[in-house]
């Protein structure tokens, strides 16, 4: 048999032979993967304590959670070259180590100044943590039926820690103290570390010689322009040209980074990666999730609390069963289906799923009757597992096939995705519901009975834009999804031509 280059060079990039205790790396890299998760929400709750033990001026709260998400969303694509450069379970244990170390100064803090630095702490190390632990997810497990089992319990573990950050955080919050918010990755990333030598050993597939500058350059600062600019759109409005300079340069910064990627010989971002028919349907619906799902997750925090008066530890336990659900989705539902049911029209469903979850919400008023049972376990059950099942295939599609070349920058990107979707989301549907209940206090003046009313009624409006975008996410997948037999996957052998 004739052995030709291009088959060596294909075979250096393959994955190696499925190791025998590969399960076991699976519950090392979830348990990694909710760590990050949990830092995006778990502060939340926590933050009116913490502003006033460090004296924390309100114009300056947000930074406890903005300077972790401009460090994460913003350095990810990094970080995905720098697993491939380091080897990702080298990478992996980095990411921990500096996570957890992070965390344990920001626990410590004993001024604002240093409980901000470590956010963006944790958020540069998450930045290599996350695809790190998705990268060995995706090199450990080759076969597709294993793999779809596997990305089940990785993405029921991830989208079920979003919600899990709140009810942690009020159970720390209330029953220990703020700090134990951080303090609590410390253990994490110890039992993490111990699991280690079940994770697989890889070989850097990459250098940092021919790091791609002006890619990093351009990426780096697009990406936390656009993410900063959100989280600064619901305080001062999309029309205050602070945000407008933000939004706007972020997306030039953006547009010239594909440019830049485009032309270069050792992109940071291949784009082969996000222009691929399969790949782009499954990073666009996990977006519109992201955008319709963190929105959801803000509005029922503040309605149980605020309106329900519900305290912080039982409005983390009604989204508890968002959790389970979402578990559930991802675990069960989405890994039975895997195979049998076309990907898009499970994630078509997925969506549609969701949406009927936010459907049921725009119907609350004040003064709902059974509102737990009536309104928010059912809205909790339908978008648990729409988002268990629609992460789990949608991880699968964003990542399948891939060498060791593309595996990092790919989970990189995908990781992104998720971070801009959820900043975006949060951003505009609070937005939305801010301004409604604005004009609806105008109307109806700011008594106790007036506000309450125009609370929920900005709520509900919001819901029912996050109804129509899932909607719409969802009949967008069953478009794209016609005529796909013909698109070749992005497998080892495209990805040797780099």
């Amino acid at each position: 048999m004739r052995v030709t280059v291009t088959d060596i060079k294909q075979q250096d990039l393959t994955t190696p032979s499925p190791s025998p205790q590969r399960w076991w790396a699976l519950p090392v890299v979830s348990l990694a993967q909710l760590m990050v998760v949990l830092d995006a929400t778990i502060v939340n709750i926590a933050l009116p304590s913490a502003q006033q033990d460090l004296g924390m001026s309100d114009a300056n709260r947000h930074w406890v959670i903005t300077a972790y998400a401009l460090a994460f969303g913003g350095l990810l694509l990094v970080g995905g070259r720098v697993c491939g450069a380091l080897g990702h379970r080298r990478s992996f244990v980095l990411g921990l180590v500096g996570f957890a170390a992070a965390s344990a100064v920001g626990g410590a803090a004993n001024s604002s100044g240093v409980l901000f630095a470590a956010r963006a702490g944790q958020g540069v190390f998450a930045a290599l943590l996350a695809p790190a632990a998705l990268s060995l997810l995706i090199l450990t497990f080759t076969d597709g039926r294993e793999r779809g089992k596997a990305f089940g319990v990785f993405a029921g573990v991830g989208a079920g820690g979003a919600a899990l950050g709140v009810v942690a955080g009020g159970l720390l919050t209330e029953y220990a103290d703020w700090r134990w918010c951080l303090y609590i990755n410390v253990p994490m990333a110890a039992i993490t570390l111990l699991g280690v030598p079940f994770v697989m050993r890889d070989r850097p597939s990459g250098t940092l010689r021919h790091l791609d500058l002006p890619g990093v350059l351009l990426s780096v600062t697009g990406l936390v322009c656009l993410v900063y600019g959100f989280t600064q759109a619901e305080p001062h409005g999309w029309g205050d040209p602070k945000v407008l300079a933000l939004l706007l340069g972020g997306l030039l910064l953006l547009s010239l980074f594909v440019v830049v990627e485009a032309r270069t010989s050792h992109p940071l971002l291949p784009l082969r990666i996000l222009v691929h028919r399969t790949r782009g349907t499954a990073f666009a619906s996990v977006c519109v999730m992201f955008v319709a799902m963190f929105g959801f997750y803000l509005f029922v925090s503040y309605y149980t609390q605020t309106i329900l008066g519900y305290s912080p530890v039982k409005a983390g336990m009604t989204l508890l069963v968002n959790a389970v659900c979402t578990t559930i989705g991802a675990m069960v539902i989405a890994g039975r289906l895997t195979g049998r049911v076309p990907p898009n029209v499970l994630i078509a469903g997925s969506l549609l799923s969701s949406a009927l979850g936010m459907l049921v919400l725009t119907q609350l008023e004040v003064d709902s009757a059974n509102v737990f049972a009536l309104y928010l376990t059912p809205s909790m059950i339908l978008t648990g597992l729409g988002l268990g099942c629609l992460l789990a295939a949608a991880t699968n599609l964003a990542t399948a096939e891939l060498g060791y070349a593309d595996a990092g920058v790919a989970s990189a990107a995908y990781n992104t995705v998720q971070q801009v979707g959820a900043a975006f989301g949060t951003a505009l549907l609070n937005s939305i519901a801010t301004s409604v209940t604005g004009a609806y206090l105008k109307d109806h003046g700011r008594g106790r009975d007036a506000v309450n009313a125009g609370t929920v009624h900005g709520y509900t409006v919001a819901l029912w834009v996050a109804f129509g975008v899932l909607v719409a996410g969802a009949l967008a997948v069953v478009l794209l999804g016609r005529g796909r037999s013909g698109d070749a996957e992005p497998g080892v052998s495209v990805a040797s031509s780099q």
